[in-house]
């Protein structure tokens, strides 16, 4: 049957994300975002979106593989809420996102002003050593009129926003689960689509139990509302595509299967361009709308959009029409999103300008070389290549495939990637390096073992079969362009394992694991496809008409042993994850420093762990104003006890109290007793224990794969400053 609603869910879902967002950055700019605007938005947001999605066609599915598909959606959805992370102080990007969904959802704004009376006033703000800023959270504006802008960009706040308001962090908590098992659902439409029903289900199925996926969907990272969005955009455009070519196969039309059994039939017009059926154009456009509108929930999509240019490059060479909704729907939305990430961020964008700048002009480039593609083959003007070239040319370029993917996994015998030593991401390697009894390199990023960061989840059998089917595809598809036609899975295909290749070459992150792995949720769903294509295959090459019953049962053998090959290198990684998440006490923490709070209180953090952890989360969850000192400051005891007096001083002239946050003290005395801040000493001030929870946090490895967590003690004392 044609399931048309589980499609509408998939890209209704995803639609709103984006819709929603796009909206919330425009009220939340204006101080508007209050539940009285945001929840009949998102309402009217929800109508559009579901509207707009089931314009789109549905994917055929039998019912039972439908429901199979819906169970394994609804399943991952349960056991990844039930069992989530309480990532709430800003130790990583998990936390800071919830921090900042708070922020919106309690002050209703973007950049959140800040009366500097409630702090004591702009002296206060003037002074060496204080500031409102701590870590995913930047002091902006001036001592007279500051405020406090989050790191990162909107989309986030304003998804887990809702969640806060409907039940304050347990429900904001379980949303990222909600939209990876919509990302499952689009996922195993989109293999659906391309080879088969049930090889849809496999690969959601496989792709839900990899720890990596598991482990994001668990706290509120932007990873998982990304997977939605940018695999219903993929959806889309692979639907877009499909039937364009199956409304009107034309006169001389080439037929070609998908993958293994794509349900369309390629085909060209005689005059070389597609029909516009009913329905491709809308896919295309909402296919545009949820690449571009990524950017409103991670800023490196420009990635992923870049790849798809070529291809739309090629489209609209070819004469197809749902490159130009696809390309407006994708530059209308980034637009949207870069207006909303200077406004709203910019910050975090001038922080991140050295590798922003790079893939902005990669974009550039790649946009200009296809327009210029595109407009000389228009007047005419072409290249031809040699017979014997274009004959060869599907073989070279799977050739290249597999020297590019062996090169890739060979890298550690030949290559050690090293970065600037005195980079602060460096620091941190050569710290963990030092606790994990490795040769302190600091300098080093380990991204020469990204494939066997692969590996860990899914074994080095699962990566072989991957690149040979890759290859394979890769040479069918340039096969299927040099007829003059697109193949229906091409636009995925090329999107996923660009982004895969660029991922392995460059990660582009801190090699601190499981953390890093995030990085992978493109790559590890493209290896799982493309090992279930090979399963397909098997099953379909020995079960053709007329072979016999050994050899039909020799296929499926063979497709459940290379599925066994899969699923036991990740369920081997997940099981040790399985039972929970991580940080699990962090929020009864958070309650108990807030109940130790009083209205007119004025918090400063007053060393390192309480300044990294703690301002934001005061500021937000208790609703009490709160401000930091730096690390010169901290490392200055005189100074710091003349700052800490002339600040009591300030806010007790406004009638307030300024409270000593410090939280920085793992060890205990005699009995077992924790012991105070070192710093209160130094401040000849004593504290209060209101706060003392061991927590489990997640391990912290470089060149093993993460099979558990770690103790982390969360402990926090006040004490009043005068």
């Amino acid at each position: 049957m044609r399931s048309r609603l589980l499609t509408s869910v998939a890209l209704g879902a995803a639609l709103w994300v984006v819709l929603v967002s796009a909206v919330g950055a425009v009220l939340s700019g204006l101080g508007w975002w209050s539940p009285a605007f945001a929840w009949p938005v998102a309402v009217l947001v929800a109508g559009l979106s579901g509207w707009w999605a089931r314009s789109v066609p549905g994917v055929r599915m039998p019912v039972a593989a439908s429901g199979v598909l819906v169970a394994v959606a609804l399943g991952f959805t349960v056991w990844a809420g039930a069992t989530h992370s309480e990532q709430v102080l800003p130790r990583r990007d998990a936390a800071s996102n919830l921090q900042a969904a708070v922020s919106l959802a309690t002050t209703h704004e973007r950049v959140v002003g800040v009366d500097a009376e409630s702090v004591g006033g702009p002296a206060v703000l003037a002074l060496d050593g204080v500031t409102l800023a701590s870590p995913a959270f930047f002091q902006v504006g001036t001592p007279q009129e500051p405020a406090v802008q989050p790191q990162f960009v909107v989309g986030p706040a304003v998804v887990y926003g809702f969640g806060w308001w409907a039940g304050g962090g347990p429900v904001a908590l379980v949303l990222p689960a909600v939209a990876m098992g919509l990302a499952l659902l689009a996922l195993g439409l989109l293999v659906a689509r391309v080879v088969s029903a049930w090889a849809g289900v496999v690969s959601a199925l496989v792709v839900g139990l990899l720890f990596p996926v598991v482990h994001t969907a668990r706290a509120t990272y932007s990873e998982p509302l990304a997977m939605l969005t940018v695999t219903g955009a993929l959806l889309a455009l692979t639907i877009a595509v499909a039937q364009a070519s199956e409304a009107v196969p034309g006169p001389g039309a080439v037929p070609g299967p998908g993958f293994v059994g794509d349900q369309s039939s390629q085909g060209r017009v005689r005059d070389g361009s597609l029909a516009w059926p009913d329905g491709a154009g809308r896919a295309a456009l909402v296919a545009g709308v949820l690449l571009g509108g990524t950017g409103l929930v991670r800023i490196d999509v420009l990635r992923e959009a870049v790849l798809v240019l070529p291809v739309l490059a090629l489209g609209a060479v070819l004469g197809a029409r749902w490159v130009r909704p696809a390309l407006v729907g994708m530059l209308t939305s980034l637009a949207v999103a870069a207006v909303a990430a200077v406004t709203l961020s910019w910050q975090y964008v001038a922080a991140i300008a050295g590798s922003l700048l790079p893939l902005v002009a990669l974009a550039v480039v790649v946009g200009a070389a296809s327009l210029v593609a595109v407009a000389l083959r228009r007047k005419g003007v072409r290249m031809p290549l040699p017979p014997g070239v274009v004959r060869r040319l599907p073989d070279v370029a799977a050739a290249a495939v597999v020297v590019v993917g062996v090169g890739l996994a060979s890298r550690p015998l030949w290559l050690v990637v090293r970065q600037d030593p005195n980079d602060p991401g460096a620091r941190y390697v050569a710290g963990m390096q030092e606790r994990l009894g490795l040769p302190v390199d600091g300098g080093r990023t380990y991204a020469e073992q990204s494939v066997a960061w692969l590996s860990w989840y899914l074994g080095p059998v699962a990566l072989a079969v991957a690149l040979v089917v890759l290859a394979a595809l890769v040479r069918r598809a340039v096969s299927s362009v040099a007829l003059g036609r697109i193949e229906a899975w091409v636009p995925a295909l090329v999107v996923a394992s660009g982004s895969t290749l660029l991922t392995l070459v460059r990660p582009g992150i801190t090699p601190d694991h499981p953390w890093a792995d995030r990085r992978l949720l493109i790559a590890l769903p493209l290896v799982v496809v493309l090992v279930v294509v090979a399963g397909q295959w098997l099953v379909e090459r020995t079960a053709e008409a007329g072979a016999p019953a050994g050899r039909v049962w020799a296929g499926r053998l063979g497709a459940a042993v290379l599925g066994l090959l899969v699923v036991g290198p990740a369920l081997a990684a997940t099981w040790p994850h399985r039972s929970g998440g991580v940080e699990q006490g962090s929020l009864a923490a958070v309650e108990r420093v807030c109940d130790s709070l009083e209205p007119g209180d004025v918090v400063m953090a007053v060393d390192s762990r309480a300044a990294n952890e703690w301002p934001q989360v005061v500021r937000g969850m208790c609703a009490i104003p709160t401000v930091s000192t730096t690390t010169s400051l901290r490392r200055d005891p005189a100074a710091l006890r003349a700052v800490v007096d002339e600040v009591s001083a300030a806010v007790g002239e406004r009638g307030g109290r300024l409270v000593l946050l410090g939280a920085d003290s793992p060890d205990v005395g005699a009995g077992g007793a924790a012991l105070e801040p070192e710093v209160f000493s130094t401040l000849g001030v004593r504290g209060e224990l209101v706060a003392d929870v061991a927590v489990r946090e997640d391990e912290h490895v470089l060149v093993t794969r993460p099979t558990g967590t770690d103790p982390l003690p969360v402990r926090v004392w006040l004490a009043p400053a005068g």
